[in-house]
């Protein structure tokens, strides 16, 4: 097998590393019934064990990309889902789409190995569990994940953004202009992303001297505006509210605005608040977000990339790709109240009404 790069895996390599004849490792590819299950296990974890990409099949190429998105095509998914289609398309591929939020019911990923129509997969913030995720890649299916909702198992080519990095750089912003009480509104807790961000806003202030407080600290099953805006509230109807409020994305963060609306809040004088993600929505409102830019499309090309190497029987050197956050400072975080300097507590002052 050649080395570095170029390097493929064949119908030999796995017969060489399994004891069996090539006729029947071609067998266990190629779905036949005739094989022992004992034996398609062994060839199966073989292949796993020499890499992501299976030796090659006969017969016609197949040229569809099967893109699995089981969310609403919005906002952030919506995004990422045209960069892959685009990206696709311009290498001569073809999308097959599985989105929305009822295809979270549908069980297709067994489906996959057996469909000559497809090469291979995007699967985009996928709520299988891993050990599904090991079993597809075992049987040499070609697929990268994106935005993974758990820690990617081994030699699963994924790509993400730079959660944990974003959020720290947000939360340095807020330290900066003098916030010490910042309340955090995270996103789903079984969300990798969730928890990267979320140790992200801990760090900076771990730094500073700052104990997180756990009264300042939400998290919600759905990051949406309505329950951003519920979790905001319960924060700033606090004895002692926060002076900044940070959101797991930027539909809380607005939910977070209109919280602070319904209270009398000046946003950013009496209370920041920033999001992530950095979608049209952020500069629409009033003001306008602080947020965290994720590369959305770069996102989903890189997907595409990455897949098309595995296609080409090319050995990936980075499986797991982490892109780069930017920090984009607009009207919704200021300084600190005057009333909040020297406060150790960040007691609310008599002018800010609690409800």
């Amino acid at each position: 097998m050649k080395q570095g790069d170029e390097a493929r895996v064949t119908v030999r390599d796995v017969a060489a590393r399994t004891g069996l004849s090539i006729a029947t490792v071609s067998r266990v590819l190629n779905g036949r019934a005739n094989v022992a299950p004992h034996t398609r296990e062994r060839v199966l974890a073989v292949m796993g064990e020499l890499g992501r990409q299976a030796p090659r099949r006969r017969g016609k190429r197949a040229t569809g990309v099967f893109v699995r998105c089981p969310y609403l095509l919005t906002d952030y998914f919506g995004l990422i889902v045209s960069a892959v289609a685009e990206a696709c398309e311009s290498h001569g591929l073809q999308v097959i789409l599985n989105a929305g939020v009822a295809a979270q019911q549908d069980h297709v990923l067994t489906t996959l190995t057996g469909r000559r129509d497809v090469a291979g997969a995007v699967l985009i913030l996928p709520p299988e569990p891993g050990a599904e995720l090991v079993r597809l890649r075992d049987r040499g299916f070609p697929f990268v994940v994106v935005d993974p909702r758990t820690a990617p198992p081994r030699n699963l080519a994924a790509v993400s953004a730079a959660h944990f990095a974003g959020a720290r750089r947000l939360t340095v912003h807020l330290i900066g202009l003098g916030h010490r009480r910042i309340g955090i509104i995270g996103g789903p807790r079984d969300w990798l992303a969730s928890e990267n961000r979320f140790a992200g806003y801990l760090s900076p202030l771990a730094d500073a001297g700052v104990l997180p407080a756990p009264e300042l600290i939400r998290f919600v099953a759905e990051p949406t505006t309505e329950l951003g805006r519920r979790a905001a509230g319960e924060l700033l109807d606090l004895p002692e509210r926060p002076t900044a409020l940070v959101a797991f994305n930027d539909k809380m963060a607005i939910g977070a605005l209109r919280a602070a609306a319904e209270r009398d809040l000046r946003v950013p004088g009496d209370l920041s608040v920033a999001g992530f993600d950095d979608i049209e929505l952020g500069q629409a409102c009033r003001p306008m977000l602080t947020t965290v830019r994720q590369p959305l499309g770069e996102m989903g090309r890189m997907a595409v990339h990455l897949l098309l190497r595995m296609l080409g029987g090319h050995r990936l050197d980075a499986l797991h790709v982490e892109l780069a956050t930017e920090l984009v400072v607009r009207e919704s975080t200021g300084p600190v109240p005057d009333v909040f300097h020297g406060s150790g507590t960040g007691t609310r002052h008599s002018g800010t009404r609690p409800h």
